[in-house]
């Protein structure tokens, strides 16, 4: 079975859309959402749509930090996160933000671990940028019966953890398009990049398809049109910041 690993759509309807599309040719059979349907973006209202429809389809969910900030917006915005959670909230309906506002922080499915963050204190929101955040997060991962995969979001980039024979933790950065041996024996986390919104200075789309027969996890890139999901931004009023990182992919 080919599972769809997409995260960090925030509210990027062009991106989400693109992404889906993609992971389908590729034989895509079941998807999971990884967290931040929302924030930044111009469209929250019509990937919750979008996300509700897959749902009902059999896709996994799980809650990111911008979900939960679109529920309960901060009384004060302190962060760049938070300067459109008031906004967002403004844009979904109730059953939208009941939507959001039930979903898990983590989800296991036999040898899968979903999380937003990191399996370690998810709701803290911890980012698992590097070697000691990624243990973190496999260690207590590891005191769940089963789980050998650990898939994450929240950092907007693509890399690869996982154990070696000497029990050390190994990086690697993955080539798009390129599947990744991922055999049971080892642990492994993969932050799967941002849908919505990347940061690596390719304007491209990110996301990821685990193979759950053959064991391989490939990382995709996909190309949109991100100037008009940027003019989409532009037009809603929203801080001009993140229009300009959809067009510059940082």
């Amino acid at each position: 079975m080919k599972l769809a690993l997409l995260s960090d759509i925030h509210a990027n309807i062009q991106a989400f859309d693109a992404c889906l599309a993609h992971a389908r040719e590729h034989g895509a059979q079941q998807f999971a959402l990884l967290g931040d349907l929302v924030g930044y973006g111009a469209d929250p209202a019509a990937v919750v749509e979008r996300a509700q429809q897959l749902m009902d389809e059999g896709a996994l969910l799980v809650k990111g930090n911008h979900d939960q900030m679109a529920v309960t917006p901060p009384a004060q915005v302190q962060t760049v996160g938070d300067t459109t959670a008031a906004w967002t909230h403004a844009q979904l309906s109730a059953d939208q933000l009941q939507f959001l506002d039930q979903l898990p922080l983590t989800l296991q499915r036999e040898a899968v671990m979903l999380v937003h963050a990191s399996v370690n204190d998810p709701a803290l929101w911890h980012y698992v940028y590097d070697e000691r955040a990624a243990r973190e997060s496999l260690d207590a991962a590891a005191a769940l019966p089963d789980v050998r995969y650990v898939f994450c979001g929240h950092v907007h980039l693509q890399t690869l953890y996982y154990r070696g024979a000497s029990a050390d933790l190994m990086k690697f950065l993955p080539t798009a398009g390129v599947a990744v041996p991922v055999p049971r024996h080892r642990r492994w986390l993969a932050t799967i990049g941002s849908v919505g919104q990347p940061r690596d200075r390719n304007p491209q789309a990110m996301y990821a398809i685990f193979d759950t027969e053959k064991l391989q996890l490939t990382f995709q890139r996909v190309s949109y049109d991100h100037h008009s999901a940027a003019v989409a931004i532009r037009q809603a009023a929203l801080p001009a910041l993140f229009a300009d990182r959809l067009e510059l992919g940082r």
